[in-house]
């Protein structure tokens, strides 16, 4: 075995342990939840039950849904919960190749791209939810009993759930495309109306097919991209290089 396949191999393996540790901290998450999985599916139902009519319910069209349905919902957010683990297991796994100066940037990257992800979970199930399925039960036809399955709105909250998550990191995203050289934020600047559109249509791919969440989707992404660049200014590559070489200077 070369001297440079041994290294690798290093990797590889030390990286199979991370993979491991982020899948036992996952389940160990699971473990201790899972004895409430229907009352955590209960408490996501709530934007929906709230305003279904009196005589509405939700439904179950399959026989072991409603066993399969909080266990699911369950896994995915033992996930949730477990991010701020499995990001700290990715950066024991990066650091040691980082310089000084990347690992300050590193860490509050890491800090505020959890936080962003939760943010962007909450803003979906506490002003997303409501407005939208309260759209939804409003313009029923007459004569149509409003009755979801609990498969379906599961796949419906995990869908805009992962969607809000993700989109809320873009701040994050700005700041490290500014960082590495690849962008700058006078060029971001000048790309702002293109931006808008790719934001819409962003949005319209992630969410479900209808106006409102599409637009409250695109809306904040817009004003996260606006924070990103107010970011990116203290984290451009000038900067960065500045610093490197006052360091050197000293």
């Amino acid at each position: 075995m070369s001297s440079h396949q041994q290294p690798l191999i290093s990797h590889l393996l030390e990286l199979r342990t991370i993979l491991l540790k982020c899948i036992a901290g996952v389940l160990l998450v699971f473990v201790g939840l899972v004895y409430w999985a229907n009352d955590i599916y209960h408490f996501m139902a709530i934007p929906l039950m709230s305003v279904l009519p009196e005589s509405a319910s939700m439904i179950a069209t399959d026989v072991a849904a409603p066993f399969f349905a909080p266990f699911k919902l369950t896994l995915v957010l033992s996930f949730f919960v477990a991010v701020p683990y499995v990001l700290f297991q990715i950066w024991s796994f990066v650091a040691p190749g980082l310089y000084k100066h990347e690992k300050r940037l590193v860490v509050p990257l890491l800090i505020s791209s959890t936080l962003l992800f939760y943010l962007g979970i909450a803003f979906a199930y506490f002003v997303v939810f409501p407005v939208v399925f309260g759209f939804f039960t409003s313009v029923a036809p007459e004569g149509v009993t409003v009755a979801t399955d609990i498969s379906s709105y599961l796949d419906f909250i995990l869908k805009l759930f992962f969607a809000f998550g993700l989109s809320f990191e873009i701040p994050v995203a700005v700041v490290l495309l500014c960082w590495a050289g690849v962008t700058t934020v006078e060029d971001l600047k000048a790309k702002r109306p293109y931006i808008i559109v790719g934001a819409f249509i962003i949005g319209m791919l992630l969410t479900p097919p209808d106006v409102i969440s599409q637009t409250m989707l695109a809306v904040p992404m817009l004003l996260l991209f606006e924070g990103g660049l107010l970011a990116a200014r203290f984290y451009s590559k000038k900067s960065e290089d500045e610093q490197e070489e006052q360091t050197h200077a000293e």
